[in-house]
């Protein structure tokens, strides 16, 4: 036999025992077949993400951290420039102080009128007291010259009988006069009294007029103290918005935009990745997805460490079946029609690889149908040290 043939010989002998060592290891090693209970979904990981973004247009000032960081619910993550909004809020916080001021001048006003009115009033029921002693004496004086006027007329009668003298009816002539003067002054009183009470009737109308005016000054400036209040309360709350904080903790996935740019209103800062809220999306055909219950076990193999196997709990699967996308691979053709699940990692354990968490990773899903169906062996959970 030539060396040519010989060596041919060797490499052909070398390659059936390969092959035969190949399918011996195979037989042996190979991954024990999943039980029927035992359903399995290509998928991804994904995780809540949440955008801090500015409330308002403006400048942004400063941002405190950067991709990667881990930041804590609550945490300042970046300002915005609020120099503007804090100048107009100062403005307001001085028409607050005035408003409040012309409310003290308005109400000490009002008081003052208010004593003014009981001032005017109780001058009226003094002219009333005043009014009806006139009255009494009035009153008196009428009958003083109704007498002496009776008192003229007998002596009148009488002189012209010859009863009595000249001097007495002279007498009673003087007196008739002295009834009339005497009524003459007590109507002049009374139209004094009448005049007195008419002036401080006026008076307290005028002051009565006087406090409505203050009262409407008052409710005046309250409604600007209202308004002045509601502005300052709306620019205090402007400023405090141009804090940004993040509304959960996580890491920072995407920091968005740099001091100094300028954003629109709901212009995004920073992508924050909870951390805490990690599941991978997968998908079933819908022979078994109608036999995957809420909170059944499930197991996560990503590509990238094959060797670890992560547990997880179905925290979500679709009411309504959908296309397979196209990022899904089947096992057969004939599997077109497939329903989303999700299956969340326990936030306890994310918490301890907090640093090792990352999204967009494939992988395989296994679900458990029957809780008395034990896992297999290449499926127990085993984990990286943390």
């Amino acid at each position: 036999m030539s060396p040519a043939r010989r060596r041919l010989m060797v490499f052909l002998l070398a390659g059936a025992g390969l092959a035969l060592a190949g399918g011996w290891a195979w037989q042996h090693f190979k991954p024990a077949a999943l039980p029927s209970s035992i359903v399995s979904g290509n998928g991804r990981i994904e995780g809540t993400e949440v955008d801090i973004a500015a409330k308002s247009a403006g400048r942004l000032l400063d941002v405190l951290v950067n991709e990667g960081d881990f930041v804590e619910a609550g945490q300042i993550v970046a300002h915005m420039d609020t120099a503007a909004q804090q100048a107009e809020l100062r403005q307001m916080q001085a028409k607050v102080m005035e408003a409040k001021s012309a409310i003290a001048a308005a109400d000490a006003q009002t008081a003052q009128r208010r004593q003014a009115e009981a001032t005017a009033r109780s001058l009226i029921a003094q002219r009333k007291r005043a009014k009806t002693t006139v009255q009494a004496q009035l009153a008196q004086r009428q009958s003083e010259v109704e007498f002496a006027r009776n008192e003229l007329k007998r002596s009148e009668e009488l002189v012209a009988k010859g009863f009595i003298t000249e001097q007495r009816l002279d007498s009673d002539r003087t007196r008739l006069q002295s009834a009339n003067a005497a009524l003459d002054a007590a109507q002049s009183q009374m139209a004094e009294a009448d005049a007195a009470i008419d002036a401080a009737s006026s008076q307290a109308a005028e002051a009565n007029a006087a406090i409505s005016a203050s009262i409407s000054q008052v409710e005046q400036a309250k409604a600007a103290l209202v308004a002045a209040q509601a502005a300052a309360d709306k620019l205090a709350t402007d400023i405090e918005d141009g804090v940004l904080k993040a509304t959960r903790g996580g890491r920072v996935q995407y920091r968005l935009a740099e001091p100094g740019e300028v954003l629109g209103a709901g212009g995004k800062v920073l992508t924050i990745l909870d951390v805490s809220d990690v599941y991978m999306t997968f998908f079933l055909p819908e022979t078994v997805a109608g036999k995957v219950a809420i909170g059944a076990e499930s197991r996560l193999v990503l590509d990238a460490i094959p060797q670890y196997v992560i547990p997880a709990q179905v925290s979500f699967v679709a009411s309504s079946a959908q296309f397979t996308p196209k990022t899904v691979e089947t096992r057969t053709e004939r599997e077109k029609l497939v329903f989303r699940v999700k299956a969340r990692i326990e936030p306890q354990l994310l918490q301890k690889y907090r640093t090792r968490v990352k999204t967009g990773l494939p992988g395989v899903a296994y679900v458990r149908l029957d809780d008395a169906t034990p896992w297999p062996a290449q499926l127990q959970v085993k984990l990286p040290p943390p």
